[in-house]
Formats: structure tokens, sequence, C-alpha cells
């Protein structure tokens, strides 16, 4: 049998035990790696899915923030995705796909819904535990997020369609939107306790599959597997160019990708400070710096720089890190003790190039994986703290002159991800959210999305877009279809 996740949560603000497999599921049921072999609740992503119009296969692995092995959960082999694959396949051509209306899958994502609300607290617990961010933002962001998308797209189960060209009186020409096939998303140990949501809302078998694995088998299985038709990933850019390059080699199939980020936050002479200041610590420090669109470089004009950066600092040492169960933590433990050490080794790497740090450069703390919020002066273009993605709380904040001296600083970068400026000047606002090479730009918030607006990047932050009407390009195939109606040859 499947090994058990059991925990019993007596915080502030969640108090249940919690229980259910942590098998694999394919096809409805949980089950052992065809190894019968474990994986200690290793390697967390992010939740959100999408059950529109195909049958997927989520691939979810977990890592615990404080580095107590918490569970284990059943490993997949490259025999399971095959498994996977030919249940998905199945419930495509059986009972999913163009099987089933889109009032149908309309139902039962919206019975999904309710599910998720009813269980939104166990749900952000799990996220707490699991990689470390509070349960105040896992349950008003992460899963407030996950169920208003998939409520955003129940509605459009059933509104997706083509158009009728018109050619010649003899002619009937149109287009149908046909759901794509098998598609691979990559998600969390959460992912599991949502299939259990899955199956009580009445999904049929095979149409969403979670397996837990590692990237160099699992992965690299499914990216190369002949019948999957898409792959979705969010991650490194280094992971996805592998992911392409399997994609090519195999069957060319479709590959979106949402991969990393060195966002830069404009803030004008002209902006509100203080809420310049708030925006600007809640777009690098908010969910402990592991945001992908994270507000990491942050750019101040001369005017304000020095005020800005005196109340930014003061912010900055007010934010309380610590459990992430306690109602007033904003920030928790990084996601493991890689990720710790990596994030530590960038901040050694911005000291010994001789940047200044303003604030925090050190552990929180001896035990966990807590790291202050760190603010970087006195930096240069070329510093690794500057150009790479470091993916932890740690910013940089660079005097600019002018306009085009931020827009240039701005776009000197390989990412495209997201931008944000803050300034009372609305043409300047728009003409400089205009000019940044990125996919996202905000104007006078950070870090704000929305399910019916379309996210991905510029450059080598990613391909394709998740969210909005925009993503459902990602997942159909459009066919023409030409009737004849009475010509003859």
């Amino acid at each position: 049998m499947p090994s058990t996740f059991t925990h019993e949560f007596n915080t502030p603000t969640f108090k249940a035990k919690v229980s259910f497999s942590t098998g694999l599921f394919i096809n409805g049921q949980f089950l052992n790696g065809s190894d019968n072999t474990t994986i200690e609740y290793d390697l967390p992503l992010s939740l959100i899915e999408r059950f529109l119009l195909t049958s997927t296969i989520l691939v979810s692995s977990t890592r615990v923030p404080n580095g107590k092995v918490i569970t284990s959960v059943s490993e997949a082999t490259p025999k399971d995705v095959d498994l996977a694959v030919d249940a998905a396949h199945k419930a495509f051509d059986t009972t999913w796909g163009l099987h089933a209306p889109g009032a149908q899958r309309s139902i039962l994502m919206s019975k999904l819904v309710t599910l998720m609300e009813k269980n939104a607290d166990e749900l952000a617990a799990l996220e707490a535990l699991d990689n470390g961010k509070t349960f105040k933002w896992a349950r008003n962001a992460d899963v407030a997020g996950a169920i208003d998308c998939i409520r955003y797209y129940a509605g459009w189960a059933d509104k997706v369609t083509g158009q009728v060209q018109e050619t010649t009186e003899d002619k009937l020409t149109y287009t149908r939107h046909e759901p794509i096939g098998v598609v691979v998303k990559f998600t969390p140990l959460t992912a599991i306790r949502m299939c259990h949501l899955i199956n009580e809302a009445g999904f049929p078998p095979g149409v969403v599959n979670v397996l837990t694995g590692y990237g160099n088998t699992v992965g690299n299985a499914i990216s190369s597997h002949m019948k999957v038709e898409k792959v979705a990933f969010t991650g490194s850019t280094l992971v996805g160019r592998k992911i392409m390059e399997a994609a090519a080699k195999s069957n060319l199939k479709n590959v979106t990708l949402e991969l990393g980020g060195k966002s830069p936050n404009i803030i004008f002479d002209d902006a509100d400070i203080e809420q310049a200041v708030n925006w600007a610590a809640f777009g690098i420090f908010w969910n402990h710096g592991q945001t992908c669109c994270a507000g990491s470089r942050i750019y101040v004009q001369e005017g304000i720089h020095d005020e800005f950066l005196k109340r930014f600092t003061e912010k900055t040492r007010s934010l309380k890190v610590g459990d992430p169960f306690a109602p007033d933590t904003f920030q928790g433990p990084q996601v493991s003790e890689v990720q710790f050490n990596r994030i530590m080794s960038y901040i050694e790497s911005g000291k010994s190039a001789g940047a200044k740090v303003e604030v925090g450069g050190e552990r929180h703390g001896s035990e966990g994986y807590f790291i202050k919020p760190t603010i970087f002066t006195n930096v240069d273009p070329s510093m690794k703290i500057v150009q790479e993605e470091i993916f932890g709380p740690v910013g940089v904040v660079i005097k600019f002159k002018d306009e085009e001296d931020v827009i240039k600083q701005a776009n000197d970068t390989v990412y495209g991800l997201a931008a944000a400026v803050f300034t009372q000047n609305l043409n300047r606002a728009i003409n400089t959210a205009h000019r940044l090479k990125a996919g996202t730009a905000w104007i006078n918030c950070v870090n704000s999305l929305n399910s019916n607006v379309p996210f991905g990047g510029f450059k080598q932050s990613g391909i394709g877009r998740e969210l909005g009407e925009y993503a459902l390009s990602n997942y159909t195939a459009v066919k023409s279809v030409h009737v004849n109606l009475g010509h003859r040859m």
C-alpha cells in the first residue's frame, strides 16, 4: 500500500488532523510506483491546476522547509509515466476531450472549486508546511488564486468556439478549436491532496494523474514521451532548455515555459514614497523572495533616492521572519537547504564584489532555513546579484538619473518576465511600461495577478502565456473544415 501522510496541525491559524495517501495518482487510484520505492518529502513547486479541455498529468515532488522529513511519497519511474499517459489517453478518447461537452466539464470544475473552498484552510496549511510560505499568504493568495483560476476556466469550458470563414456560395468553411491531447504540468505535494478532491468531485478516472518523481527520470521520460502532446513547465531557464530539447528530439510536442526573472521596479521622483516603499517590500520579500516575478532590481530616481532608501530600510527591518503559521509572520523559511545555501552564496558574492549591505545579509536565527530580508546598494551592473535570479529575499537598490537611463538599465538582462513603474505622471507611466521588455508591466503596484489576465515572459523568461483567454490557444488545436455544398469538378 502507498504511504500515508498524517499530521496534527495545532497552530494559531489552523487546528486539525490531516491524513491522506501519498501514492501516485493514476487512473483515479493511489498506487505505489513500479519499483516500490519512495521519496522523502522533497522538492516543492507551485499550486495551480488547469482542468479545462485536456487529459492532464501533474508531476509532483516536495521538500520540507525546516530540514525535517515529514513523510515519504511514492517514487514514479518511466514505467509509471507510460501507465499515466495511457490512462490519460484512454480518458481523453472515451470520457473527456471531445466526449465531454463543455457544460459537463464546467459542472465538474465548479464542483471541484466548491470542494477546494470547503478545504481551503487545509490546503493552505499543507502549502505552508510544504514550502515555508506563511499560512496567511498561502490561504489568501495561492489557494484563493487556484480557486479563482479553476472557477474562471470553468466558465470558459463551454465557450471555446471557432469561426465561419466567408469563401464562396458553394462552400462552407469553418474552424474548430479541439483539445490538444495529453498535457503534462509540474506541481507539489498539495496536488496529491487535490487528487482526493478530484475523485470526490466526480472527474472520470485518468483525466488527472499525479506522479511524484525526479526530473532526471520522470521529467525526462515525460519530456521525451511520444504520446504526450504538450508540456507546460514553471521553473528554471536551464530546465526549460532541456525540456525544449527533449520535445524537439521526440515528437515535436508543444511546450509552454514560465521561467526565471530579474524584474525591475522603477520608482520616479514624483512617486508616492510611502506606497512605493510598501509595494517594493511586497515585491521582493513576499513568499520569502521565491517568486519568479519578484521585483529584485529596485531603481530609484536620484531626487528621492536617499529618502526612499531610508524608509525602505526601516520597512524591511520591521518585517517579521519566523513561524509561517504565526498570524503576524510576513516571511517564513526558504523552501530547502539547497535553496538556503544558494541564496546565502549570492549574498556572499555581493559582499565579496563590494556591494554594501544596507540591511540583512545573514541567517535569521540558528535553526531552519531562515534568511533576513536583505537589501544591497553600491552595486555594479555586472555583479551576479544584479544579473542573476536569486529566488530569495535579496534585492538591490540602484540610483538612476532620468527615463532614458533607467530604461537602458532595466532592459539590460536576459530575462523579461515582469516590471513595475511608480509615478504620479500617467503619460510617463504608460510610456515607460511600453518601453520595458517584459511580459507584464505593473503601474503603482507589484505582483498583482488575475486569472483573466495573461501572464508570461519575454526573452529567456519563457514561451507562451498562462491565464486569461490567451492561454486557451496553448491547449487547443485549430482545425479547418471545408464542406463542398454542390460544386462539381
